[in-house]
């Protein structure tokens, strides 16, 4: 009797723990994610990507690279437009390619510790640990945090981030605006923390050769291009001219309590690839579709084979931002 108490007892107790190991408390998490956190050497992960923010979804395939204690390899491609940027960070700063142009731009900035990133991991926990009134699921394969944001673009404020229970790692992120409804949403695979790298994983220069090889450097043509219109204006603000300069570039003025200059023209690729263009008072901007170049009073930004250029002295830089987010309205250049 006294033996079959023991088992008994035994078996109880073997399910308190079983139990008490499958039930971790919000607090329980968090500690898990800055432990490994401060522990990620370096990480290599794929996502899809989907913007809800205009007419029709827009989705792009990501790539990101990551190696401690700062070097960060973005890829985003846009498979049926057949374009793609790369966004660096290395010791020499931040860089902005546009393989199919030829062109690449480098700053001295603190991206992306100066934000949000949907797409990477180490800002995706750092928004967790940073949220001390986040939101809180266990569900019964994955974590689920709900969690203010620090984009540049104030619309997006919330997010819901779901992360694996085996490894804590990204499963999808949904972000958005302060009626909750979902502006992005990211789906993440082939998560492969500690990965290595081949020497010169994140040099400029070798990125842009290995992507020219997969999307070649667009060739001049004669083919008219789309003029693209804001479908965002701040109040008080249009349309009041539109100059064709040539068959290739045009300037739209828009004036009222706001004024602002979009111009438009078709992008031409550069010559030489080997001294990227140095933005000594620049910022590199996520317009979502695209990586922009924001200076106090401009943005600019390349897309579907034309260079944008967007300058105000009378939007904040958020109003520049907003409006040149919202730039797909189309009609075509005869």
């Amino acid at each position: 009797m006294k033996r079959f108490s023991s088992i008994l007892l035994l078996g109880v107790l073997m399910m308190v723990v079983l139990i008490g190991c499958g039930q971790k408390s919000q607090q329980d998490v968090v500690d898990s994610l800055d432990k490994k956190l401060n522990e990620m050497d370096s990480y290599k992960v794929n996502a899809k990507m989907t913007l809800e923010t205009g007419d029709e979804p827009q989705r792009y395939d990501v790539e990101v690279w990551y190696q401690k204690p700062s070097y960060y390899r973005v890829e985003l491609k846009n498979a049926s437009k057949e374009q793609s940027q790369i966004i660096l960070r290395n010791d020499e700063g931040v860089f902005v390619l546009t393989p199919a142009l030829n062109k690449s731009f480098r700053f001295q900035s603190d991206w992306p510790e100066n934000g949000s990133q949907a797409y990477l991991y180490n800002t995706l926990v750092q928004d967790i640990l940073n949220d001390s009134a986040a939101k809180f699921e266990a569900k019964d394969q994955d974590y689920v945090f709900t969690t203010n944001t620090n984009y540049q673009n104030k619309n997006l404020s919330k997010q819901s981030i779901t992360l694996n229970k085996k490894d804590l790692a990204p499963e999808k992120v949904s972000i958005m605006n302060q009626d909750m409804k979902p502006l992005v949403n990211i789906e993440f695979s082939d998560m492969k923390f500690n990965a290595s790298f081949d020497k010169g994983a994140f040099d400029m220069e070798r990125n842009m050769t290995a992507a020219q090889l997969e999307v070649p450097v667009i060739a001049a043509t004669n083919e008219p291009f789309e003029v693209v219109y804001p479908m965002y204006e701040p109040q008080g603000t249009g349309l009041t001219d539109e100059k064709e300069v040539s068959q290739n570039k045009v300037i739209l003025s828009f004036t009222g309590e706001k004024s602002f200059t979009l111009i438009e023209e078709k992008s031409e690729a550069a010559l030489e690839t080997s001294t990227p263009v140095t933005m000594s008072n620049g910022e590199p901007i996520d317009l979502g579709f695209t990586m922009g170049i924001m200076t106090d009073t401009t943005i600019s930004w390349h897309y579907d084979g034309v260079d944008f250029f967007l300058a105000s002295t009378e939007l904040s830089t958020e109003e520049m931002a907003a409006v040149a987010r919202s730039v797909y309205g189309k009609t075509e250049i005869k």
